[in-house]
């Protein structure tokens, strides 16, 4: 299941991310990688302990639980704290998969990364290249979206980000542990989910909702890990 998930940051919102991001020292970005991703991963990005971080992370946390559509897709019950990266002059990552485990710096607590998540914080104007990559079952996917928008994908895939060459790529990225561990199990919630919203703005007085709705809980209920 891959899914953009629009507007989550509006273009001010965008603006003022950027103006704090554009006035801080980065790092090499090898800091969060693991043994394997470390060989092929080129690019900068904010320490999880450097203030701007800390505090764009606590707003990209809160511009996520005011997207219905992010909620209804993740079924969030961690969400590992946002991180920021950026590639240019031709930096790139390779082929990888995500670490399965991730711990919180500031806490020691562990997080399961079922899911990915890339919040686009350039515009794609601002750069050629640097499309995300994401293989699974159905092929491979190019992903490059406008700022402010993201795009939330499994921790199993293999991706990659293709190689910046002119501009800035400017991303927060995460992980986070599902309620619902199961991508498929995720992926019949949200079309369940999606078909009763679509349904209760057509027929709202239709039987079924309610019906539907307890199916939806019924089977949340069965799955959940919580």
């Amino acid at each position: 299941m891959l899914i953009q998930v629009p507007d989550v940051l509006s273009q001010d919102e965008v603006v003022q991310f950027r103006n704090k991001l554009d006035n801080t020292d980065w790092v090499d970005g090898k800091v969060t990688a693991g043994y394997q991703s470390a060989r092929v991963k080129d690019n900068l990005q904010l320490p999880e302990s450097n203030p701007v971080a800390i505090e764009l992370g606590q707003k990209v946390l809160q511009a996520l639980e005011r997207s219905p559509l992010f909620i209804a897709a993740a079924l969030p019950a961690k969400i590992f704290p946002p991180l920021f990266n950026r590639y240019e002059g031709g930096q790139s990552f390779g082929s990888h998969v995500d670490n399965s485990i991730r711990r919180v710096q500031a806490t020691g607590e562990y997080v399961r990364t079922d899911l990915s998540v890339t919040l686009f914080l350039s515009s794609p104007e601002e750069y050629e290249g640097g499309e995300l990559m994401v293989e699974d079952t159905y092929g491979m996917h190019s992903v490059k979206l406008p700022a402010g928008h993201l795009v939330l994908y499994p921790s199993t895939s293999l991706h990659h980000v293709r190689p910046v060459t002119s501009g800035s790529r400017v991303c927060s990225f995460f992980w986070l542990q599902s309620m619902i561990r199961s991508d498929a199990h995720r992926s019949l919630l949200l079309n369940l989910d999606v078909s009763i919203q679509r349904l209760g703005g057509d027929v709202p007085d239709h039987p079924s909702l309610v019906e539907l709705t307890g199916v939806y809980h019924n089977l949340l209920r069965l799955w959940a890990e919580v």
